[in-house]
């Protein structure tokens, strides 16, 4: 136990100082994770680590697909539901079917198990590709695609992934049974999720505690992936849908106090999730290494540049007439939504990075059939896909700057973001006007103190007047330069704190609760940082 603790605390130092490595060379931490955890599983002395899949489908997945959920936007998810259905769904299951042609007619696999490797490496990771495009600054809608895509074709991978083992175990297949068993699944898993969500949801804001909606909402994300997985379902459309409903429904019903704790509590959760899976899979390197020894190398090799290559170029053959073909068929989807310019398609296209979610589903294959024989190509299964993680999470996502550049990608995200900032202003002054309204209609309804109104009124003038007229650059060295003075004051007030508590002039519960007040602004700060930041 102390030794798997040493372990533990290892790769939370290796983790830090990897994120640190990643800022100064801005290549995206999942990459330098994977590659660290290689390294590190072949330093002498390090026990070999196995990532147990039932780690990371039961324990890891639903929160990180509950977290992505409740930060997406419904309504952007609603507005781009047809590229995100075609993706999530069609592209996972073209895919798998290409990877089984390829791998049956070049190398021999049987039709099922090559169609099971197919469903183990078709779903995209979303982790690694939207960190990276969101630091270049990608077009909203790119982003939006990728990420719905990202929280939905896991469900239709597992779906896949589990008919595909029942096929091989029984020798029995039947289309239009599982065509109908996946319309079910899909159907009862948006109900179960929803209803899961209602209920939390109503909980959390009887609770009015931030501990107890903060517990609750940790446990959300495994009552609606657990539930539906254990009876046969994939648990994934459950806890996307759960997410969603709270992301639509939650601002209203949960507190200030839960929200800015729990924004804190699951960015904690959700990057030491993160970065601790990528460090596992890259030490699944030394198992499969020791495994890969009983198997010829060329076999190995050549199975995984065939599936690698396979993977991408199905992605582009799938993505572009999913793109125009159906606005070249119907002309009412051509005056609604105009085509997506080709660089923006290129870009979709060339983010297919494969991610843990696929070692994981590889790794929980069955060691025998019912028969009690070896479950048919298991080892083969197993390298071919930490091959492709390793190809695609390096080769594609070192090679997505590089593509974004190069196609001027990011300039319609700049002015897609300076757009999305002056409606910000917009709103956030509107908003101000509307609440000094309602101190006009509320200081004629009640008797109030003019000490009181002018105090109000003066906090609201104060809020209006430090939003930014524009967002020329005089205006952002303006502001920028504000800030940097406001974190100076505040320096200077967190010392004399400390100098008035170590001279005994105010109690720690005293000082606690004026850094509190510090803290929370010097937040806002860091808030109207990012947005004043030149674009």
């Amino acid at each position: 136990m102390e030794a798997k603790f040493q372990i533990f605390l290892i790769l939370l130092a290796v983790l830090a100082g990897t994120a640190l490595l990643a800022r100064r060379t801005n290549i995206a931490p999942a990459i330098l994770l994977l590659l660290s955890g290689i390294l590190l599983a072949f330093v002498p002395g390090i026990p070999s680590l196995e990532l147990p899949p039932e780690l990371v489908l039961l324990m890891v997945l639903p929160p990180l697909i509950y977290s992505a959920s409740v930060a997406m936007s419904w309504r952007e998810f609603k507005l781009y539901l047809r590229p995100i259905i075609l993706l999530s769904v069609g592209s996972v299951i073209f895919t798998a079917f290409a990877v089984a042609a390829a791998t049956h007619y070049l190398i021999g696999l049987p039709w099922n198990v090559g169609f099971l490797l197919g469903a183990i490496v078709a779903p995209p990771d979303v982790v690694a590709p939207l960190a990276i495009a969101r630091k270049l600054g990608l077009p909203r809608r790119i982003l939006v695609v990728l990420e719905g895509e990202g929280l939905a074709n896991d469900a239709t991978a597992l779906i896949l992934y589990r008919f595909a083992v029942a096929a091989i175990s029984t020798g029995m297949f039947s289309l239009p049974q599982a065509a109908g068993t996946f319309v079910l699944i899909v159907a009862g898993e948006v109900l179960f999720g929803a209803a899961v969500g209602w209920l939390i949801l109503r909980m959390r804001h009887r609770a009015r505690d931030p501990q107890i909606e903060i517990t609750l909402s940790l446990i959300t994300p495994y009552i609606a992936f657990w539930v539906p997985e254990h009876v046969g379902g994939s648990g994934v459309i459950a806890t996307v849908t759960c997410g969603l409903y709270m992301s639509w429904n939650g601002p209203l019903l949960i507190s200030s106090a839960t929200r800015l704790q729990g924004i804190f509590f699951w960015d904690l959760v959700i990057y030491l999730i993160e970065g601790l899976l990528f460090l596992l899979t890259g030490f699944q390197m030394r198992s499969l290494f020791e495994k890969s020894k009983a198997f010829p190398l060329d076999d190995i090799l050549s199975a995984t540049a065939l599936v690698a290559v396979m993977v991408i170029v199905a992605r582009f053959a799938w993505v572009y007439p999913a793109v125009y073909l159906p606005r070249v068929l119907s002309k009412r989807l051509r005056e609604r939504d105009r085509s997506p310019p080709w660089q923006w398609t290129f870009v979709v296209a060339f983010t297919g990075v494969r991610g843990a979610v696929s070692l994981a589903a590889a790794l929980a294959l069955p060691f025998a059939l019912p028969s009690g024989e070896g479950f048919p190509y298991r080892d083969l299964i197993l390298f071919v896909s930490f091959g492709v993680i390793f190809i695609t999470l390096v080769g594609l996502g070192l090679g997505l700057p590089l593509v974004v550049r190069w196609l001027g990608v990011a300039q319609a995200g700049r002015d897609e973001h300076r757009a999305e900032h002056e409606a910000e202003i917009a709103a956030r002054r509107e908003a101000l006007g509307v609440a000094l309204k309602s101190l006009d209609a509320i200081t004629d309804d009640r008797e109030l103190s003019d000490e009181v109104v002018k105090l109000l009124r003066a906090r609201h003038e104060i809020r209006i007047n430090q939003l930014p007229d524009s967002l020329d650059p005089d205006a952002h060295d303006v502001s920028a330069t504000g800030i940097a003075l406001t974190r100076e004051l505040i320096s200077a007030e967190r010392k004399y704190i400390h100098v008035l508590l170590r001279n005994g002039k105010i109690t720690d519960e005293t000082r606690r609760r004026i850094e509190r007040d510090l803290d929370l602004e010097e937040a806002s700060l860091a808030n109207r940082e990012h947005r004043s930041a030149p674009l």
